[in-house]
């Protein structure tokens, strides 16, 4: 006897025009992810540019009706609401970021993450974060990652990337203002794409920190290695220079340091210390749609909003200036512009450019999906099942 199934289109079918009832998907946990080869920065890289290739040709979406937010937050009140609820604090956020990334990956997929800077007196990361990655058709879950190790290798990789099209020719030295993980996985990134790069300056408020990201690019990378008392030995006469720093006081960068033909990538939020940084720089963004909700977002009646976005947005001094008016927007390129060749990267060696980053679910995805084709390839990790072929939402 025929028995009829709902579809995922919400019509009745036959139950032999169903292939495949079952919904199971592929759990993967950090050592899993590791031994999938989430390490590999040259893949990496590979697909966050594959990301910035997509951005531009539109095969892309996130969320909300923009199109482009980076992610749907929750704030905390500065004040509580109920007996457990958390206040605000630095860093200390949840947020969801969705995507859907077409071309040859063609799925969905979401980062979700909570941020506490608290977190480190408890001996545990800032931030935690997971991927579930979906069919963008059938919408059946493929994958559950543990995504810490993923996502501070693609924020790594944006510079790296930026770097390949935007730094000048000849560089040799890096900057790293910010001596944690996203620190190293930047210097990774930058020194796997550039291949001159010989030399670091690392500045992290905290000594240990610095001593400890020392060993690593010494050991690991090759490269020597400097530790600076100050921020501006971190930038002055250096050719890249990224910021990954986070905490309520935001590194205070003098932009008329910046040497002829320097790259400064904004991973971590700084605090420009002076209006004059706008007049002599060519600015690049990785996605300008998404950094533009934000402007949209500061003008949102609730208390401390605009104050929020500003102490931990990566282009915090970008849209603070642009949402006082004090350029246009049009000034403004996209990475993944110059990746298609629509627009010109770094037509002068002299030139000053700031690359404003954002994170976008897109690179998540684009890397999360490389490592679970690996993880099938060679089943790693764990098949879950929701259920096998019985109907049981039906019932």
């Amino acid at each position: 006897m025929n028995q009829s199934v709902l579809t995922g289109k919400g019509l009745l079918a036959d139950q032999e025009e169903v292939m495949d009832q079952s919904v199971r998907l592929r759990f993967l946990s950090e050592p899993d992810m590791i031994e999938a080869g989430v390490l590999d920065m040259e893949g990496c890289l590979e697909a966050v540019e594959d990301a910035f290739e997509l951005l531009s040709k539109g095969d892309y979406l996130m969320g909300g009706p923009s199109e482009n937010d980076h992610g749907h937050l929750i704030w905390f009140p500065k004040e509580k609401r109920g007996e457990n609820m958390p206040v605000a604090g630095p860093d200390r956020r949840f947020c969801a970021m969705i995507a859907y990334l077409g071309g040859d990956y063609n799925l969905c997929g979401q980062k979700w993450y909570g941020s506490n800077i608290a977190n480190r007196d408890r001996g545990l990361p800032r931030s935690i974060h997971s991927i579930i990655l979906n069919d963008a058709d059938n919408v059946k879950p493929l994958a559950f990652m543990s995504g810490n190790l993923l996502s501070q290798m693609r924020t790594g990789a944006v510079p790296g990337v930026a770097s390949k099209y935007l730094a000048k020719e000849s560089a040799e030295t890096v900057g790293i203002i910010g001596a944690g993980m996203i620190g190293k996985t930047t210097l990774l990134g930058i020194s796997t794409a550039i291949q001159g790069i010989k030399k670091v300056y690392v500045y992290d408020a905290y000594r240990s920190a610095s001593e400890s990201f020392a060993k690593y690019a010494q050991e690991e990378l090759g490269l020597e290695t400097v530790i600076v008392d100050n921020v501006h030995e971190a930038v002055e006469n250096i050719d890249i220079i990224n910021i990954a720093a986070s905490g309520e006081e935001l590194p205070a960068i003098d932009t008329s340091l910046l040497k002829e033909g320097s790259l400064l990538c904004l991973t971590g939020t700084p605090n420009f210390t002076s209006d004059d940084w706008i007049k002599d720089v060519e600015i690049y963004a990785d996605n300008w749609k998404s950094h533009k909700v934000f402007i949209d977002e500061m003008d949102y009646p609730r208390e401390g909003v605009k104050e929020e976005i500003l102490s931990w947005a990566p282009s915090a001094p970008v849209i603070k200036a642009l949402h006082e008016g004090r350029f246009t927007e049009d000034k403004i390129k996209d990475l993944g512009d110059v990746v298609t060749g629509k627009v010109s990267g770094r037509t002068n060696q002299d030139d000053k450019i700031i690359f404003i980053t954002n994170g976008l679910a897109v690179e998540d995805v684009a890397w999360g999906k490389k490592i679970l084709d690996r993880a099938n390839e060679k089943n790693i990790g764990q098949i879950l099942s929701f259920w096998d072929d019985k109907q049981y939402w039906l019932k």
